[in-house]
This record gives structure tokens, C-alpha cells and sequence, in this order.
């Protein structure tokens, strides 16, 4: 074994602490530092990691960086070297069960680490997905696509519309449901997009993801996957969804309209959280729990509308205070054709950038206004400034989340130059974006409609 082989990745100080205890890469042991014991396996390092860490896994299961001047002292018990291949078998297939497609467009869902590079290396084919989660063949007979390979923040146009031909061709080959594979940073992006261009789908249409991969003991990757198959084989509900953690433990998962949900927390499992109104229903391995009964309903034809237009010359723009108009200026001077604000309170800006939105209003670019505060609606006609703005030709876009507001104005902008016809597709719900008005449970940081949730409430409601 070459001395490269035996200190993976490890380089600097790190490298020298190692080597002068002969603590190589795999080494079962116990490390005393100034600040403790550690008890664990050497693990390899990122080669693009710095030098001064060595990476522990503990006997947790969860890995740790030491300082590696702060060791001490190394006592080696052995060698446990991990290969870090996905087993792979035969999905089996039954006939009586359902078929559900799986495609994937990148993220962590039943995924590894790769300790050389530090990247996550998905399992993706149906042998890697049961080997990984044999329940999946308890519930439907699973076909997989591998559509892209990107990180959520590269999805795009081109992704959006690839994702949606490739549901169009699954609901015509008669799969019973569909599981797309997302990274969380912009599912929710994603789910919006596909509520408008995949209309009136016959299957249900679930959006899953995890927010830690599958290496580490509290993944939430296999339980998502469960529950989104379940719903993709079992549900009745035929909307685009996004299927996570309801809440922080394993109890169940939730299913959230793909227009009304949004990415809440950057770590935790349950960051997904319906804005404005409660999710469709909640999921766990044993049954499907609709919250609401207003969503539509799972049918026997294959008929559905695909409209993947797209107008990429589209931003959303996040006002703060003392905000210069060379903002929405540059926007303008760069050939944009639309703008979606995120205001403050009601749906405000400065009175600075009244001369920038003039200029857009002559040159017939679309400015439509959402709230920042994210739950609420615009309301203009309040104050002053919400009105002078409407005279500015910027339209309050109810209580749209900014997110939605950006990809309909771009959906939108994609079918017609037409500002009055643009206004016209903007104003009018299609899937959910707009609602009457929003349920007193609504507005929670527990979901509302959920049965401990709804107990809660029930002791102090008057």
C-alpha cells in the first residue's frame, strides 16, 4: 500500500499528526485531545479539504472534524475499511401492484458519500433503489429515468421543460404515478413551475427530495422516498406535490400543493412548509390522510396539458430599504420583460424608485407586487403609496409567494407579448396560487389541519 494510499486526502499538518502515529485512513481507534476522548474510524478526506482537520466517524454513526494539534495522543484497536457501493438486486416485479416512474433530476435522495471527493454519488437505478430501500417493492413495480444530474440551484428553463415532456410521455406509457427526484434548495421552484405547464395531470405528480443524505443516521432520504411512491402508487390526489418530514421526527410526511409551498430552514428535515393555507394530506408508511378536499382527483384517461412556454428575460427583486432605482434600471436597460417585486408590509417601495417604474410601465414590461412578509395578500389601496404605484402600472399579485409570482410571469411572458393578456393569465388561478382568502389555520408554525395541531388549537379557540 503506497504511502498516498494509506492517508487519503490528507495533507499538511493533518498529514504529519497522522503519520507520526501511524493512525492511517480506515483506523479503528481512540483519539485524545486537549478537549476530550473521541472514539471512531479515520475517515478519508475531501481532496479539495483543508489541512488542518482529521475527519472521525464516530461510533454514532455522525462524523466530526479534530483539530488535528489538538491530538494528543492515538490508541489503534484496528482497521475497519468501508466500501461505500449501494447493494444492488433485482427489483422484483408483481403484476397486481402499480407502476410508478421515478425521475430523477439530481439532489441526495437515496444517495452516498464519495469520502475522495466529498460529493454525494446518487443511487439511482430500481436495483440500487432496493437495495437501498427494500420497502419500495412492498408498495409499486418502479421504473427510473435519470432526466439530469444537477444541483438544484443549476435547474432552469431547460431542465423545467425536459422534466415536464418527460412527464407528458410517462402519463401516455399509463404509469399510475409519478416521483420526480429533486435537490430541496429550489423544489419548490420546480413544483411551481410544473403546476403551470403540466395541467390537469390523470396521476398524481410528487416532488421529493432529502435533506440529508443516506450515509448519515438521520437521513430522511428512504422515508421521503417511501412516502412519495405510496402516494404516486396509492393517492387519489392528481396535482403536482411536494412530499417531506412533517414534522422534525419520523411520524409522517406531509403532501404540499407545488404552488403553495416553500423551503422554510436550511437544515432541518421538516422545512417544508405549506404558506397561506394547509397542505393536501399527510403521508406515513401505512396510510394517505387528506387534510382538504378540494384537490383534484385521480382519473382513468391520459389526457393531460402540456404548455412548457418560458420567458427567461423575467427577475424578482427583493426591496429594502433605500433601494436605488439603478435596481430596476439595469433590469430595464437589459431587455427584461418582466419584474416581480417582493415589497414590504402590504406590498411597498420607496418613493425613489417611482421614476425607474415609470420607465418600465412605457416600456410595457409586466411589474407585478408580492409580500415579502410571505403569508398575506397585496393590498394597494391601503395607503398612498400602494396607490400611486398602481398608477405606475405595477398590479398586485394577491397573495402569490414571490417564488410562484416569478415563474407564472415567466410561463406567462412565454405565451404572449400582450400585457393585458399577460395580466389576464397572472390574475387567473390555475393551480392553487391564488386563493380567496386565507384559512384562520393558515398562518401556523405547525401545519394546520394535522391532528395534534388541530387539538392544540381547539383548547384556546374561543
Amino acid at each position: 500500500m503506497t504511502e498516498t494510499s494509506l492517508y487519503k486526502g490528507y495533507n499538511g499538518r493533518a498529514l504529519q499528526v497522522l503519520e507520526h502515529f501511524q493512525a492511517a485512513v480506515w483506523s479503528d481507534l481512540k483519539i485524545t485531545t486537549t478537549k476530550g476522548e473521541y472514539t471512531g474510524i479515520i475517515l478519508p478526506r475531501s481532496e479539495t479539504a483543508d489541512s488542518l482537520h482529521i475527519v472521525l466517524k464516530l461510533r454514532s454513526g455522525y462524523n466530526i472534524g479534530i483539530l488535528a494539534d489538538a491530538v494528543t495522543a492515538v490508541d489503534i484497536t484496528g482497521r475497519k475499511e468501508a466500501h461505500y457501493k449501494i447493494p444492488e438486486k433485482e427489483f422484483p416485479y408483481d403484476p397486481v401492484k402499480p407502476r410508478v416512474k421515478l425521475l430523477g433530476t439530481g439532489g441526495t435522495i437515496a444517495s452516498r458519500l464519495d469520502y475522495r471527493t466529498g460529493a454525494v454519488i446518487p443511487a439511482f437505478s430500481p436495483g440500487e433503489l432496493y437495495g437501498s430501500v427494500p420497502e419500495l417493492a412492498d408498495i409499486c413495480n418502479l421504473e427510473t429515468e435519470k432526466l439530469f444530474g444537477v444541483f438544484s440551484e443549476n435547474m432552469g428553463p431547460e431542465q423545467y421543460i425536459g422534466t415536464a415532456q418527460a412527464i407528458a410521455r410517462e402519463i401516455a406509457k399509463g404509469v399510475q404515478g409519478i416521483v420526480i427526484g429533486h435537490g430541496t434548495d429550489t423544489m419548490h421552484h420546480t413544483a411551481a413551475i410544473l403546476s403551470f405547464m403540466v395541467q390537469d395531470s390523470p396521476v398524481p405528480i410528487v416532488m421529493v427530495g432529502s435533506q440529508r443524505s443516506s450515509d448519515r443516521p438521520s437521513s430522511d432520504a428512504a422515508l421521503n422516498l417511501m412516502h412519495s411512491v405510496k402516494t404516486a402508487a396509492e393517492s387519489d390526489i392528481a396535482e403536482v406535490m411536494v412530499c417531506m418530514f412533517g414534522p422534525t421526527s419520523d411520524l409522517y410526511g406531509l403532501l404540499h400543493r407545488g404552488t403553495r409551498v416553500r423551503k422554510m430552514h436550511s437544515s432541518y428535515r421538516s422545512t417544508f412548509r405549506t404558506i397561506g393555507d394547509i397542505p393536501i394530506a399527510m403521508v406515513s408508511r401505512e396510510k394517505i390522510t387528506p387534510l382538504r378536499q378540494d384537490y383534484k382527483r385521480r382519473r382513468a384517461d391520459r389526457n393531460v396539458k402540456i404548455n412548457t412556454a418560458f420567458e427567461e428575460k423575467v427577475s424578482i427583486v427583493y426591496y429594502y430599504p433605500n433601494m436605488k432605482p439603478d435596481i430596476i434600471d439595469s433590469l430595464i436597460d437589459n431587455g427584461y420583460r418582466g419584474i416581480v417585486i417582493a415589497g414590504t408590509g402590504l406590498g411597498h417601495v420607496n418613493k425613489p424608485l417611482y421614476p425607474a417604474l415609470k420607465r418600465a410601465q412605457d416600456k410595457k414590461i409586466a411589474v407585478y407586487m408580492t409580500v415579502q412578509t410571505l403569508w398575506g395578500y397585496v393590498q394597494m389601496y391601503v395607503y398612498d403609496t400602494g396607490r400611486d404605484m398602481m398608477e405606475l402600472g405595477v398590479i398586485p399579485a394577491a397573495n402569490m409567494l414571490p417564488e410562484v409570482a416569478y415563474v407564472k410571469l415567466a410561463w406567462a411572458l412565454g405565451q404572449t407579448t400582450d400585457v393585458e393578456e399577460v395580466k389576464r393569465i397572472m390574475l387567473t388561478p390555475i393551480a392553487g396560487e391564488i386563493t380567496e382568502r386565507e384559512p384562520s389555520n393558515g398562518y401556523l408554525i405547525f401545519q394546520g389541519g394535522i391532528p395534534e395541531v388541530e387539538e392544540f388549537i381547539s383548547k384556546y379557540r374561543k
